[in-house]
């Protein structure tokens, strides 16, 4: 009697040499990934490469400055927490629409002030400290409790590079007043929260401004 030859598929070939493929994948994945990064063309692009890494950058002033002209936040970097997020700039104050946002990354409040200006750059982000989250965005601003007077926080624009220095850390309570706006000096907020509307307790980080560098 005869049998029929049984002819392996892809998927059976591969499941067989598993570990073969799974290392020859991360190889590919990370040379086309170094090649589109070299050609400006990755995710996060070498635009912002200086600035990995560096969580203690040499500082141009010893006192809180500000320009005369400063942008729109759109990506927020701490190196120390490995914190790298996009920030949403919405027109509206309306909580549906500030929460929508808030699962795109980091949100700028409507109100406050821009980087590099005069007054206070209010940013809010979720935190989550569930060891799995599908949307990385509810862990934007994870453990940001953790920084430490001194600690340095990137800010980018389109034009520009904003350093800021970390001044304090606090946790807000559901009695705290609001964050202030109008500040003396250009200073960053940085607030955790799970969505606008909540009275829940949240962590709060100031930091002053004390560089400003052009992106290549």
């Amino acid at each position: 009697m005869s049998g029929t030859k049984h002819e392996m598929t892809v998927f059976e070939k591969v499941l067989q040499r598993k570990w073969s493929f799974l290392g020859l994948f991360t190889f590919v994945y990370f040379l086309t990934l170094s090649i589109l990064a070299s050609l400006n063309l990755a995710p996060w692009s070498s635009d912002v490469a200086p600035f990995i890494g560096e969580e203690n950058p040499p500082v141009l002033h010893t006192n809180p400055i500000a320009i005369e002209e400063g942008e729109v936040p759109l990506r927020i970097e701490i190196p120390k927490l490995g914190i790298r997020t996009l920030v949403s700039n919405p027109n509206s104050t309306d909580i549906n629409v500030l929460d929508a946002a808030l699962t795109k990354g980091a949100v700028r409040y409507p109100s406050s002030g821009v980087a590099g200006e005069e007054g206070n750059l209010l940013i809010f982000g979720h935190s989550s400290q569930l060891p799995v989250v599908q949307n990385q965005a509810y862990k934007a601003f994870n453990d940001i409790q953790n920084l430490k007077a001194g600690d340095v926080i990137f800010v980018l624009g389109k034009e520009n590079a904003y350093v800021y220095a970390v001044e304090s850390v606090e946790e807000a309570t559901t009695e705290s007043d609001a964050i202030p706006l109008a500040v003396d000096g250009a200073k960053l907020t940085l607030a955790t929260c799970n969505n606008f509307g909540s009275k829940e307790d949240r962590f709060i980080v100031v930091a002053n401004l004390v560089k400003v560098e052009a992106l290549p």
